[in-house]
């Protein structure tokens, strides 16, 4: 299918207004996302509002501080980024951050490079073939990022033990996830006090079109992050912390 673009609407119901650059960068990675989704299995999320409502919007409505500033440089990560988002989405949307995109799989890798190199965003995004917990206890990437997020990867508490490691004392994690609950908060609370970080605020949006709601953990470092973590590979999703 063509790549598409959306109505004026769409804009006003996420907050942020892309440039000229910034909306052709969007349906060009479209179009580069159906291409390759032909040939390696990224997402189904590629056409029409599969692509603008569950890929950009969910991307980027946690971010409207950040998307107000969008002058600030700032290192991200991307963990487990499948086809590419959130991390795309944010390196194209914030023009001074610098944007790390991990996943351990390598033709998914190979393929959101390819995508990021044809947009132009060589320069600012660095792919990264590596489990999470490697990543975690790697000198150049714990403690380094003043933001780390994960989309749909793993349950609260394992997605926080991936994230938390990475972050500057000062740093965020964007936690996305679809329903949330208090029942959901008892053990990610827990999980949190073991990584010495603290919940700062839950977010929810509905999505446009009646496409479900949406929630935004962002959580902050209270202390150093134990070595102790990330465990070792496999570790955090066979004995998710705060159980």
């Amino acid at each position: 299918m063509a790549a598409t673009t959306p109505e004026p609407a769409f804009w006003d119901a996420l907050g942020w207004q892309p440039s000229h650059t910034q909306l052709d960068q969007l349906v060009e990675l479209q179009g580069l996302l159906q291409s390759w989704n032909q040939r390696v299995n990224l997402t189904r999320l590629v056409d029409g509002d599969d692509f603008w409502v569950g890929q950009v919007f969910d991307s980027l409505w946690p971010l409207a501080g950040e998307l107000q500033t969008p002058e600030v440089p700032q290192h991200w990560m991307d963990v487990g980024t499948g086809g590419g988002f959130p991390g795309l989405a944010i390196a194209i949307a914030l023009p001074q951050a610098q944007v790390t995109l991990l996943d351990s799989v390598g033709r998914k890798t190979a393929a959101v490079e390819a995508m990021a190199s044809r947009l132009g965003l060589a320069d600012r995004v660095r792919v990264r073939t590596e489990r999470i917990e490697t990543t975690g206890r790697d000198r150049h990437f714990r403690g380094s990022f003043d933001r780390a997020v994960a989309r749909a990867v793993a349950a609260a508490p394992v997605v926080a033990e991936y994230l938390v490691p990475l972050l500057k004392s000062d740093g965020q994690a964007l936690l996305y996830r679809g329903q949330w609950t208090d029942t959901d908060a008892m053990p990610f609370n827990r999980a949190l006090g073991l990584l010495k970080a603290r919940l700062m605020e839950v977010q929810h949006r509905q999505l446009p079109g009646d496409r479900g709601t949406r929630h935004l953990l962002r959580v902050q470092p209270s202390g150093p992050c134990p070595r102790s973590y990330p465990r070792a590979v496999g570790t955090p999703s066979r004995d998710p912390l705060g159980g």
